[in-house]
């Protein structure tokens, strides 16, 4: 299995330090040995599924879906206006 990353999740990626780094790391990989760790979306988001994790007291949101037999990582950020954010980027796809 690849882990693919969308444009928006490098851009937010590339603004974390490095114990931030490390932090999303280790929660990729528990996501590809347990793919079913996160929950998936109804409605608009059908097929995306949604990873709750803390960093530093802050909770966190990454979104995931399954092209084939990859993982695309699509989103990752805090709650505010994540879910309006991740719907806009997958109508522009």
């Amino acid at each position: 299995m690849k882990i693919l990353q969308s444009r928006s999740f490098e851009r937010k990626v590339k603004k974390f330090t490095r114990q931030e780094k490390n932090a999303l790391d280790k929660q990729v990989s528990k996501i590809a040995e347990d793919p079913s760790s996160g929950a998936e979306k109804k409605g608009d988001l059908r097929g995306v599924f949604v990873h709750k994790f803390k960093i530093k007291k802050i909770q966190y949101l990454l979104a995931y879906r399954f092209v084939g037999d990859d993982l695309e990582l699509i989103m990752v950020g805090p709650h505010e206006n994540y879910y309006k954010d991740v719907k806009n980027y997958l109508k522009s796809k």
